[in-house]
């Protein structure tokens, strides 16, 4: 009796989670980033006690098997240049909020969306659109090769 419970029980909560919500549902990326969301931030941060956002892109990618450089700047030398129109799940996003060039790096999620270490919020996911975003918007730069797309960052 108790293991048709169990089973009735687990059968119905994954019927009501299929298809809910998240834009980057039933992936790694998903998993990873959920797994810190709210995560202070830490200015130099690299693991789950505190991240900077450069800390937490390289700390996503390490998962995949990914080496990013440390700091924004130089991750933003890495990968293809991507159209924001062209955006897909697990590309960098790029900002510069400092006024002196990339200073600010997130993770595209998906619906014009990207997770990123928010020195006031640590560790959230904000829209592209959001005015303070928008107007600082430098570029992206594509990381994972398809198979790492379709491995890592496509939903299943």
């Amino acid at each position: 009796m108790r293991k048709t419970f169990a089973a009735a029980a687990t059968s119905l909560a994954i019927l009501f989670t299929m298809g809910t919500g998240s834009a980057f549902a039933d992936s790694t990326l998903d998993t990873v980033v959920n797994s810190v969301i709210g995560t202070p931030y830490k200015y130099g941060g690299v693991t789950t006690a505190g991240f900077d956002c450069s800390g937490f892109t390289r700390y996503v990618f390490q998962k995949f098997g990914v080496d990013l450089a440390r700091v924004s700047t130089a991750q933003y030398k890495q990968g293809t240049p991507v159209a924001k129109s062209q955006l897909r799940e697990g590309d960098l996003v790029f900002f510069n909020t400092s006024g002196s060039g990339i200073s600010h790096v997130g993770i595209y999620v998906g619906d014009g969306k990207f997770a990123h270490a928010s020195s006031s919020k640590g560790i959230n996911i904000d829209n592209l659109d959001n005015s303070y975003y928008k107007t600082r918007y430098v570029g992206a730069k594509r990381i994972l090769s398809n198979w790492g797309y379709s491995t890592f960052a496509a939903e299943s």
